[in-house]
């Protein structure tokens, strides 16, 4: 199975890698210092094409194939995680459940602008009592007056509070017929909307460029233009572009992979001790190739899954896979890579402790990996 890149998806790379290198990488750790989102950085790289990498140009965007969008992903994240982690979000589940579910009508009013890199966008799944637990949402929808009331609370919602944002697409629940099994609605709330509200910047370990909230929903009322979809399949919709999404992240792990094995390799070159270069002990030999070695298989595994989605074929337990595999790796490589940094590694003035803050929310995000295990236990038969 070939997976090499076509010109079009080299060209992004070269793109994604001049700029990661000649711009993110020197200005994102800073936002990440201060805790605050880059969206100058998000901007830029709208006007660049990349916010809309996987919508069709028709919508705005550049129509990307998702390996491209994998290949493009590794370079962006291993300059900064942080913008890479607000970039995946809005390509796949800021941007998605708009150009598969939505009609022409939503389209041009929320996804072009989106995928013109003039908004960014994001999906509110999350409750504080649902994660993994999709069908436990308690936010709910009502029909009136032409539209929906909604009313809950959604938490770790990425981009909806930037100064970019357009607010937000969240999943709700819809009143059934009694005995009737619950439907979930996707509906799309705008930023000013009254009764919507956010808090404050949320303060994680890792990811700390990545604007995160808790939102408010108290009485808000959309109109029936906002509903995304079909109500009866709201759920089935959102997990299939989750599917997408867990490729992101598998994509999103094997930059921070490669960023901190490069980081060791480099660090291990010069550091002397006992004499000579630490490179030169094999107990850090070891460790070095242990990581090369589990970074590949997970590249494969991610590119396989980007492959089968090209392609047209299932890749549901392939992208569980591939993110399961991709973010263990990355979360142990880390951790090998601050070893190999002895001390150093540890204070927080260095890059390799950035990554290792950053890397513990890859098994987390779209779908634990626990929940990775079930989906795929369940496409075994099980």
């Amino acid at each position: 199975m070939d997976f090499s890149l076509d010109e079009r998806e080299q060209d992004l790379v070269d793109l994604c890698r001049d700029y990661a290198q000649r711009e993110i990488a020197h200005r994102a750790p800073l936002a990440w210092e201060e805790a605050r989102c880059p969206t100058d950085l998000l901007r830029e790289m709208g006007a660049l094409g990349l916010l809309g990498i996987l919508v069709p140009e028709e919508w705005g965007g550049i129509g990307m194939s998702t390996i491209g969008f994998v290949a493009a992903m590794e370079q962006i994240g291993l300059a900064d995680q942080s913008v890479a982690a607000a970039w995946q979000a809005h390509a796949t589940i800021g941007s998605l459940p708009l150009y598969l579910f939505g009609n022409d009508a939503q389209r041009e009013r929320w996804l072009r602008p989106l995928a013109e890199g003039r908004m960014l966008g994001a999906f509110g799944l999350t409750e504080p009592d649902a994660g993994s637990d999709a069908r436990g949402i308690r936010t709910t929808a009502q029909r009136r007056d032409g539209g929906w009331l909604i009313n809950g609370r959604k938490t770790f919602i990425s981009n909806a509070g930037t100064d970019m944002s357009f607010g937000v697409t969240l999943l709700a629940r819809v009143e059934s017929d009694e005995g009737s099994p619950p439907a979930y609605a996707s509906l799309v709330v705008e930023k000013a909307t009254p009764g919507f509200t956010m808090g404050p910047k949320m303060r994680g370990i890792g990811w700390r460029g990545l604007d995160t909230r808790e939102l408010y929903l108290d009485d808000v009322w959309v109109p029936d233009e906002h509903l995304i979809g079909d109500p009866d399949m709201g759920l089935g919709q959102f997990l299939r572009t989750l599917e997408v999404g867990r490729i992101s992240v598998a994509a999103l792990s094997l930059s921070l992979t490669q960023a901190v094995l490069d980081m060791a390799v480099e660090y291990a070159g010069h550091r002397v001790q006992f004499g000579q270069p630490i490179s030169k002990f094999q107990a850090v030999q070891f460790k070095l190739a242990d990581i090369a070695t589990e970074l590949e298989a997970a590249r494969w595994l991610t590119y396989r899954a980007a492959f089968l989605r090209d392609s047209g074929q299932p890749f549901q337990k392939e992208a569980a896979m591939a993110k399961m595999k991709a973010s263990r790796v990355a979360a142990w490589a880390a951790s090998e890579a601050v070893q190999i940094h002895g001390g150093l590694g540890y204070m927080l003035e260095t890059p390799v402790a950035r990554f290792y803050c950053d890397a513990k929310v890859l098994e987390i995000g779209e779908g634990t990996n626990e929940i990775q295990h079930l989906v795929i236990a369940r496409q075994l038969g099980c």
